[in-house]
C-alpha cells in the first residue's frame, strides 16, 4: 500500500506515452466494445432485479453440500517419495530366517527403477537413540526418485510392490506399505492415519474384540494395512509352583523362584578386572540345558541330602510355552487393543471414518469395554470449527473497516454480502478437479475473504461519487459498471495468473498448497461475476432513495456510449 501510494505515482509522472501501438489500440476496441455491452446488460438487469439475486442464491444452495458432504480431509497426501515398509514374521520365527524374507523384499524394492535408496533394520527397531529388539520384526525406509524422474506416484509404487510381494508367496510374514506423513503433524495418536481404540480390563476379550473389527473392516474401501496392537505376539515360559507339593517337601516358594532366576537369568557372583576394566562374572545354567521345556523340567532344583531326595524343576513346577501381546497399551491409566490403518491416496479422511463408523455401528461390547477414536475425527472436527471461526472473523473485521470508512452500514453491507457467493467457484473447482475439502481449502476462503471485496468497493465508491455529482441512482450505476469494469478486470485476471503456477501444482511438495491456490483462482474468477452482477441488483435494493431528482433519460447516453 506504500509503494502505490508514494512509487507508483512518482514513476507514473515519468512514463509519457506519445503515441499508442497496435496491440494497444487492439486491447483498447475490445475493452470498449465489453464497456458497452456490459452498460447495456445492466441497464436491463436494472429493470429486471429479481431472477439475479435468485439464481445465485440457487448456486449457492447447490454449492452448500460440497462444504457439508464427506468428502473432506485434514491435510492434502504429500507425495514426497518416502516409503514406509514395516515386515512383521511369526512369533516363533528365527532371526536368521527372518533375515532371509526381509531380504527377498529388499531385493524387490532396489530392483525398481524408481528406487533411489532403500534403509532396512532387522530384528527390531530404532528411534533415535532408542532400539527395540525384536526376531520377528524388521522396518524399512524406501525413498523414491523425484516426481520428474518418475512416472507414478507412491501410492502406486506401493500397489505394484503389494503384487510383487504377493506373487513370492512369502510364508509367514506380513508386509505393510506406506507412505510416510508430514513430519511433526498427526491426525490421530497413532502413527497410522486411521486409530479405533476399544477399552477394557480383560486382555483376551480386547484381543476377541480387536479380530471381530479387523473382520468387519477388511472389505471397507479406502484403508490399507489394517491390524491391530495385540496380534503382535511373543513366546513366553509360564511357570505354575505347585504350592502344596512345595510346601509338603519343606520347600519354600521363594527358594524356587531364586532358583529359576539363578538357572535362567544367572546371578553376578564377583569382578575380573583386566588392563584397568572390569568385568562381571555371572553364574547361570548353560544355554544347552535349557533349549525346550523337557530341558528346562529336568534341571535340578536342590541336590538330594540326607532328609530329602534330590528336586528338579519338574516335581514342583509346570512349565508351558505360551503366547502374550508383544506390548499392552493403556489410555488413562486402562488397558486399551487399538486397531490401525493406514489412508489410500484419493480417499477423503472424512468419508473414511464415516463408512468405518457404520459398519462398526451394530458391533456389541461386552460391559466394562468402550469403543472410541483415536483422534482422527477429532481432528478433523477441531480444524473444521477453528477455521469457520477464523472466517467469521475475518468477515467482521473487514466489515468494520468498512464501516468505519464509510461511516455508515448500508454500503459495508452491500460489499460484505458479495463475499458469501465466492463460495460457489471454490465449489466448482473442488468438484471439476476431484479434490477433497481440506485445511488449505479453508485458508483459501479466508484469504478470498479479503480479496473479493476489493472489486465491489471498487464498483460502490464510483456509484456513491457520481452520486454525489448528481447523477440519479440508476444512472449511476450504470455508469460505473462501465468505467470500473476495465480495472476490475485487470484485478481479478493479475491475481489469477499469479496464482495459476500454484494451482497447477508443479514440482514436489506441490500437493500441499495446491488446494488453497485452487480455492483463490476458482474463488476469485466467479467473484468477480458477481461483483459485475449481483453488487448493483444489491446496491439498488439497499438503496431504494434518490440523492438528486435526476430523470432515468440521463442514464441513456452511458448504455448507448
Amino acid at each position: 500500500m506504500v509503494i502505490a501510494l508514494t512509487l507508483v505515482p512518482a514513476l507514473a509522472s515519468r512514463v509519457l506515452t506519445s503515441k499508442t501501438s497496435r496491440f494497444r489500440q487492439v486491447i483498447d476496441r475490445f475493452i470498449a466494445a465489453l464497456q458497452s455491452g456490459y452498460a447495456s446488460l445492466i441497464s436491463k438487469v436494472l429493470k429486471f432485479r429479481w431472477p439475479v439475486p435468485l439464481v445465485f442464491i440457487l448456486l449457492l444452495v447447490v454449492s452448500a453440500p460440497t462444504f457439508i458432504s464427506g468428502a473432506q480431509t485434514f491435510l492434502p497426501t504429500l507425495d514426497d517419495g518416502q516409503v514406509d515398509l514395516r515386515v512383521i514374521g511369526d512369533p516363533d520365527i528365527t532371526l536368521d530366517e527372518m533375515d532371509r524374507r526381509v531380504l527377498i523384499v529388499e531385493q524387490l524394492a532396489r530392483q525398481n527403477p524408481d528406487v533411489d535408496s532403500v534403509f532396512v533394520v532387522s530384528g527390531g527397531f530404532v528411534w533415535g537413540r532408542a532400539s527395540r529388539e525384536a526376531a520377528n520384526q524388521a522396518s524399512m525406509t524406501v525413498q523414491l526418485k523425484s516426481l520428474s524422474e518418475r512416472q507414478i506416484s507412491s501410492q502406486q509404487w506401493i500397489n505394484r510392490m503389494n503384487q510383487q510381494i504377493a506373487e513370492q508367496q512369502l510364508a509367514g510374514i506380513q508386509v505393510r506399505m506406506r507412505q510416510r506423513g508430514i513430519r511433526g503433524i498427526r491426525t490421530s495418536t497413532s502413527d497410522d492415519d486411521i486409530s479405533v481404540r476399544i477399552q477394557g480390563p480383560e486382555l483376551e476379550i480386547l484381543d476377541n474384540l480387536a479380530r471381530e473389527t479387523v473382520t468387519r473392516l477388511e472389505s471397507l474401501p479406502g484403508i490399507q494395512n489394517l491390524g491391530y496392537s495385540s496380534e503382535e505376539e511373543v513366546l513366553e515360559l509360564d511357570f505354575k509352583v505347585d504350592r502344596q507339593r512345595a510346601a509338603a517337601l519343606g520347600v519354600d516358594v521363594q527358594d524356587v523362584n531364586e532358583a529359576l532366576i539363578m538357572a535362567l537369568e544367572g546371578r553376578v557372583v564377583t569382578d575380573f578386572y583386566e588392563g584397568g576394566r572390569g568385568y562381571d562374572i555371572r553364574v547361570k545354567l548353560p544355554e544347552h540345558l535349557a533349549q525346550d521345556v523337557q530341558d528346562l523340567e529336568s534341571v535340578m532344583l536342590f541336590p538330594g541330602s540326607d532328609s530329602r531326595q534330590s528336586l528338579y524343576l519338574g516335581d514342583l513346577v509346570e512349565v508351558d510355552l505360551t503366547k502374550a501381546p508383544g506390548n499392552i497399551l493403556r489410555d488413562s491409566q486402562m488397558r486399551i487393543v487399538e486397531i490401525s490403518a493406514s489412508l489410500v491416496d484419493g480417499y477423503p479422511l472424512a468419508e473414511v471414518l464415516d463408512a468405518i463408523e457404520l459398519a462398526l455401528a451394530d458391533m456389541s461390547l461386552p460391559d466394562g469395554y468402550s469403543r472410541f477414536d483415536g483422534g482422527a475425527a477429532k481432528t478433523l472436527e477441531e480444524g473444521q470449527k477453528l477455521t469457520g471461526i477464523l472466517l467469521l472473523l475475518a468477515l467482521f473485521l473487514v466489515f468494520v473497516v468498512m464501516a468505519v470508512q464509510y461511516e455508515s452500514l448500508r454500503n459495508p453491507l452491500v460489499i460484505i454480502l458479495s463475499v458469501p457467493f465466492s463460495a460457489i467457484g471454490v465449489a466448482a473447482g473442488l468438484t471439476l478437479l476431484g479434490m477433497p475439502l481440506s485445511m488449505p481449502v479453508w485458508l483459501g476462503m479466508i484469504m478470498l475473504a479479503g480479496i473479493v471485496v476489493n472489486n465491489a468497493i471498487v464498483l460502490v465508491e464510483y456509484i456513491e461519487l457520481q452520486q454525489d455529482r448528481g447523477m440519479h441512482r440508476d444512472a449511476a450505476i450504470i455508469a460505473a459498471a462501465r468505467l470500473r469494469l476495465r480495472p476490475i478486470l485487470m484485478t481479478t485476471l493479475t491475481t489469477v495468473a499469479g496464482m495459476l503456477p500454484l494451482a497447477i501444482g508443479i514440482g514436489e511438495g506441490s500437493e500441499m498448497l495446491q488446494p488453497l491456490a485452487v480455492a483463490i483462482v476458482f474463488g476469485l474468477s466467479f467473484s468477480m461475476l458477481v461483483g459485475l452482477l449481483l453488487v448493483p441488483v444489491i446496491y439498488s435494493y439497499l438503496h431504494p432513495s434518490v440523492r438528486k431528482a435526476q430523470r432515468f433519460s440521463q442514464a441513456e447516453p452511458y448504455a448507448a456510449g
